[in-house]
């Protein structure tokens, strides 16, 4: 009770972080896994009896096809976010301070911009009468406009262009902490630069891809209103799903099931980061 008194600023901090995090982190986890065992009502959404209908559900052709292919759209995402990132973060490293101070301010710039804004200029940009068919048709590159909205890779080029810098950052804290010294001793002992670079840079970097990958995936796969605007009806994410459950279906134990699925893959993701990054510290110990 004393030590309260003598440190009344700390233990008020400490109790709005545990208060926040029970109110409004725990508490609608709690009801959403509560929602996705319960039975749907058309007049108060959910009832009783208890079920697992929901997530059998889950497993419905339709709704699998639909998963499968926003799992697919995006590990593209990631993997090509990764192809960018990764040599733009260790580019990145290798400039002076003060140069990487103006990239990363620039890297960060977007986000001053709310992505659903940046997403409808994507939109002017690959429209028909777009920006960029304008362009290549006046420099006679093509004849008629490509279509390039309301299409698959639309919605990647979308999702790369608002996930991109979430790949980047973590790369590039990574490659900044990366010590010169091993690479060196690579050297010395006899190990080119694709030697160096498969035994020693990959697995110092390891865990930044691995949060990289973390941070691009599932956001990837919940961005609903990127298919909204660039991808028309068939390229749907499952975060469309989800919306379109507890929004028009008015199915919300399924649309509860398909985000715990979601939550869940994610805490696979952490699992794996942690263990990787476990293992890496004892290798390099």
């Amino acid at each position: 009770m004393l030590s309260i008194r003598q440190q009344p600023f700390k233990y008020a901090v400490l109790a709005l972080v545990w208060g926040w995090l029970l109110f409004l982190v725990l508490a609608p986890n709690l009801m959403v896994v509560g929602a996705s065992v319960m039975t749907r009502d058309p007049s108060s959404f959910i009832s009783l009896p208890l079920n697992l209908d929901a997530y059998r559900q889950l497993f419905d052709p339709l709704y699998l096809d639909v998963f499968l292919h926003s799992l697919y759209m995006a590990a593209v995402t990631t993997l090509i976010c990764l192809l960018i990132g990764y040599p733009f973060a260790w580019a990145l490293s290798k400039v002076g301070k003060q140069r990487q101070v103006l990239l990363i301010f620039f890297l960060i710039v977007p986000f001053w911009t709310n992505s659903l804004v940046r997403t409808y200029a994507l939109k002017l940009i690959l429209a028909t009468n777009g920006l960029l068919n304008n362009a290549l048709m006046s420099m006679g590159l093509i004849e008629e406009p490509l279509k390039l909205l309301y299409t698959e890779g639309a919605v990647i080029i979308g999702l790369v262009y608002l996930l991109l810098p979430f790949m980047i950052l973590p790369l590039y804290s990574v490659f900044d902490d990366l010590k010169q010294e091993l690479l060196m001793a690579s050297h010395d002992l006899g190990g080119g630069h694709l030697a160096t670079f498969r035994h020693v840079i990959v697995p110092l970097t390891l865990p930044g891809v691995i949060a990289g990958v973390m941070l691009v995936l599932l956001p990837a796969m919940g961005l609903f209103f990127v298919p909204d605007i660039l991808g028309g009806s068939r390229n749907l994410l499952v975060g469309n799903v989800i919306k379109n459950q507890f929004l028009d279906a008015r199915n919300w134990p399924f649309g509860a099931a398909a985000s715990i699925v979601l939550t869940l893959t994610m805490a696979v993701l952490l699992l794996a980061h942690r263990v990787s990054k476990r293992r890496l510290g004892e290798e390099v110990a």
